[in-house]
């Protein structure tokens, strides 16, 4: 019995042993057949990696410009816009705007002298040789009026007069034609540089005889400080003082011609079927509490505002000059500041105000 049971039991346990070690063997099979199979599958994984490792640069190249085109669609990128710090000009770079007078001028060169006794009012820089822009059309108006030339010749402009130097706008187009008059009108009323050029360019003996006479007629003058070199005052080269300049404006009064020019308001001229509407550049000519008897403004970045003007105030014959402003009213602002300051003291003989450096 007890043989029997030792005989049951050791069958027992073999086939316990066989189950268990048939399980292991079925188990290291399929490991095995795992790790034969894995080659495979890396390879499959290395070559959807390799895929991948190309696909993703066209991929996000891609995406990166639609999220640019996406985000700039829904809100724009908003670049600060830095303008371009105004042009010094060449009274700025000499440091004049540091000299300081009793009426606090905006301009860093004035002058005010008593047309009929030629005695000096207010000073300031008035030496000073600058840029004077398109003052030099007073000169070119008295060139133009002394030579007698006909003022119902037609004139038409061509490229010649076209601004190179600045680039300026004008309303006159090439091929536009006006008589002599209507371009030294536009030139002295409106400052039209292109009207201006093209009365030095017809000039008889052409724009170099021109420039000749201006510069002849500023010797005859006096006006040792100045030069011109062309008609217009575009160029930064057309250079004068206070002083020579108040001198131009003296003899230029005594022209009837440019007396009623330079002061019109406004004038109407007929380019082709077109009818252009031009206006003074001096808004004070246009105001009843001013009596202009002529005026001329100017303006380049080189020269800053500029204005000359012979006016009548408190019974007394101004000329005034105004040189390198530094805003675009403050020119009309310091003839006020003039007019005012002559106006409280009409009585009494006015002393001379002088700059004085801070």
């Amino acid at each position: 019995m007890h043989h029997a049971c030792r005989t049951a039991v050791n069958r027992f346990c073999q086939t316990v042993s066989v189950f268990f070690l048939s399980a292991a063997l079925v188990g290291t099979a399929a490991h095995a057949g795992e790790r034969k199979r894995a080659p495979a599958k890396k390879e499959q994984v290395s070559s959807s990696s390799a895929k991948r490792a190309v696909a993703p640069r066209k991929a996000s190249a891609s995406n990166r410009v639609v999220r640019i085109t996406a985000k700039s669609a829904k809100a724009p990128t908003r670049v600060a816009y830095t303008p371009a710090p105004p042009r010094l000009s060449f009274g700025q770079i000499a440091g004049l705007h540091e000299i300081t007078d009793p009426l606090d001028l905006k301009s860093s060169v004035a002058l005010v002298i008593d047309q009929d006794t030629q005695e000096v009012l207010l000073s300031k820089n008035d030496h000073a040789v600058l840029p004077i822009a398109s003052l030099t059309k007073l000169m070119t108006g008295m060139i133009i009026s002394q030579a007698r030339l006909p003022m119902d010749e037609p004139i038409t402009i061509t490229q010649e007069d076209v601004d190179t130097e600045k680039g300026s706008r004008s309303r006159l187009m090439v091929g536009s034609t006006l008589t002599r008059g209507e371009m030294l009108h536009l030139a002295l009323m409106s400052s039209e540089n292109r009207a201006a050029h093209a009365l030095g360019r017809t000039y008889p003996g052409g724009l170099e005889v021109f420039v000749a006479q201006m510069n002849a007629k500023a010797r005859l003058l006096g006006m040792t400080d100045t030069k011109y070199v062309e008609p217009t005052g575009l160029s930064s080269r057309n250079q004068s003082s206070a002083r020579d300049l108040a001198t131009l404006v003296n003899v230029a009064h005594g022209d009837p011609l440019l007396r009623e020019l330079s002061t019109s308001p406004g004038y109407e001229v007929a380019v082709g079927h077109k009818t252009l509407q031009y206006n003074n550049t001096n808004g004070l000519v246009k105001n009843p509490t001013w009596d202009i008897g002529l005026q001329k403004t100017g303006y380049i970045s080189e020269a800053g505002r500029c204005l000359v003007m012979q006016a009548q105030v408190a019974g007394r014959k101004l000329i005034m000059v105004f040189l390198d402003s530094a805003g675009k009213f403050s020119r009309l602002g310091d003839a006020e500041r003039v007019r005012q300051w002559v106006e409280s003291k009409p009585e009494l003989p006015l002393q001379a105000v002088r700059a004085v450096a801070r």
